[in-house]
């Protein structure tokens, strides 16, 4: 069973910059897709940013040129990279693995952006 988990959330002042990393396990990492999605409370769960088990990237139109995605297939882990941070990107933040068959969440990591 694959197991997602997420780490370097916490609380940054506007401006400011964090590194989540998403460790994956359980499974052959490199043949999934790998995203990472935030979501407030009462709202969807929306697309940060997702790359390919072949390398594509896509990010979410309100994070592009702050937010980069990449992995480490050594490692089994996939990083989000946040920028430039603004109080509008306060959320909890999840890891994703998809492929054909399956579609797996990690648990969050709260990111909340203040001064």
């Amino acid at each position: 069973q694959v197991q997602l988990v997420e780490s370097g959330g916490g609380l940054v002042q506007p401006g400011g910059s964090l590194r989540l990393s998403c460790i994956f396990s359980g499974g052959l990492f490199s043949i999934y897709t790998m995203g990472w999605y935030r979501q407030t409370p009462g709202k969807q769960r929306d697309l940060v940013a997702v790359i390919t088990d072949g390398g594509r990237i896509n990010y979410g139109e309100s994070v592009k040129g702050r937010f980069s995605i990449s992995k480490d297939l050594a490692k089994a882990t996939v990083y989000l990279q946040m920028n430039n941070l603004k109080p509008e990107d306060t959320a909890v933040y999840y890891c994703n693995a998809e492929n054909s068959l399956s579609n797996y969440w990690g648990q969050g990591t709260q990111v909340t952006v203040s001064s």
